[in-house]
């Protein structure tokens, strides 16, 4: 597949081949989108260019042909070209039959393309969080942050891993805190005075209810990330834990993944996602 790295590399003009020898090219151009009026009809030819020479504009030097005529269509919608995961997946809904190439305009009038769109370059990171609140906390945060277009260059899209924590609802459970809203008792203000409790929380829930009921017997649901009993990782994730030392980049069941902090703000979250990212695209390069 082959997606420009900005659209400023991407030159648009109505010179045909034959006319490259008396034609020059801004200097950071790579591709030469031709557009062609014969009887009415626009038909497009997708080059690939190299040029020479040191100036701002440059003479051709090499033009090599990826696509042309009915391999080419233009989509008649703007989108928001910046949007690398959006212009794949819809150029690859688009190029059937003998169709290979999707020109796109930007909001902004600019032009580029996808050239043999390939969903597999698209990067699956999982938001893996708890319900209530919903919608969880974390997938709030990055759904905002994606439709702000802070996403855009990474070519990712997340899917949703969340345990909803109603499932455990019932009178002898105890979950951390009240604000959850959640059926039972709750760490942060109840007394618990009886055995059999289930316990439903992280180690830090844990060692505070032993510390508050150090005699009582009880049976316990691990779902702090690192140790869960209701999550293993299966492919990128991105998840929250409450002790702030853990954040950063990690590797949970042999997957690598990221962990903010439960109180972490939206730059934060966004910073992560980037630094989560440049690992994962650089281990697989290596590859």
């Amino acid at each position: 597949m082959i997606f420009p790295d900005e659209y400023k590399y991407v030159g648009m003009n109505r010179a045909i081949p034959e006319d490259a020898d008396d034609r020059r090219i801004y200097f950071l151009t790579k591709y030469l989108i031709v557009e062609d009026i014969v009887e009415g009809e626009t038909g497009y030819s997708l080059y690939s260019v190299q040029n020479t020479g040191e100036q701002l504009l440059r003479d051709i030097a090499n033009l090599e042909k990826l696509a042309s005529g009915e391999e080419i269509i233009r989509y008649d919608k703007e989108l928001n070209i910046k949007d690398r995961t959006l212009l794949i997946e819809t150029a690859h809904k688009l190029c059937e039959g003998k169709v290979n190439t999707v020109i796109f305009t930007g909001i902004d009038k600019h032009v580029t393309f996808v050239h043999k769109p390939d969903l597999n370059d698209i990067l699956d990171i999982e938001i893996v969080d708890v319900v209530p609140p919903e919608p969880s906390w974390l997938a709030s945060v990055l759904r905002r942050l994606e439709e702000s277009g802070m996403f855009g260059d990474l070519t990712i899209r997340f899917s949703e891993n969340l345990t909803d924590l109603r499932q455990f609802e019932g009178e002898n459970t105890v979950f951390p805190c009240s604000s959850s809203g959640l059926k039972g008792k709750c760490l942060d203000c109840d007394v618990i005075k009886e055995d059999g409790s289930l316990l439903v929380g992280c180690e830090i829930s844990r060692e505070l209810f032993e510390s508050r009921f150090p005699d009582l017997e009880y049976s316990f649901i691990n779902i702090c990330p690192f140790k869960s009993d209701v999550f293993k990782p299966a492919k990128p994730f991105i998840t929250r834990c409450c002790r702030s030392e853990k954040s950063g980049i990690v590797t949970i069941n042999g997957i690598k993944g990221a962990v903010v902090h439960w109180g972490a703000s939206e730059f934060y979250v966004a910073n992560t996602i980037w630094e989560l990212v440049k690992e994962l695209r650089e281990r697989t390069a290596h590859r």
